[in-house]
């Protein structure tokens, strides 16, 4: 089963050095995962100065820079895994170097039926 682990925690709260601390061990802990086929694709974030939110209303585009909605753990990063079950997911998000600063989001991909089907 797919999930994604997306990681939360205050920009502010990473040093330069605990940031590439983090980025080494997380990378390294990708190379595990990949070498047991559980990995799918992960990637740190730019930060939330960098974002745009895009919403419909009434049939109008609203842009605005920023995230849609202030808090104090802003979306950092994503993992997407490929494992047996959500207790496997949850031990591995629990050996994420961001788990210690922040939280770490599970949740299950929703299977889509495959495109080449519908042709």
């Amino acid at each position: 089963m797919k999930y994604m682990l997306l990681v939360y925690s205050a920009e502010k709260c990473w040093t330069e050095e605990t940031r590439q601390e983090c980025m080494q061990r997380s990378m390294e802990i990708c190379d595990e995962l990949a070498e047991q086929g559980k990995f799918v694709d992960s990637s740190p974030l730019d930060s939330i100065s960098t974002a745009t939110s895009v919403r419909v209303r009434d049939g109008k585009r609203q842009v605005t820079d920023g995230p849609f909605a202030e808090t104090t753990e802003q979306l950092g990063g994503y993992y997407v895994i490929d494992v047996d079950d959500l207790d496997e997911a949850i031990s591995i998000a629990g050996s994420l170097p961001p788990a210690n600063k922040g939280t770490v989001e599970i949740r299950p991909l929703f299977p889509l039926p495959d495109r080449a089907d519908q042709e």
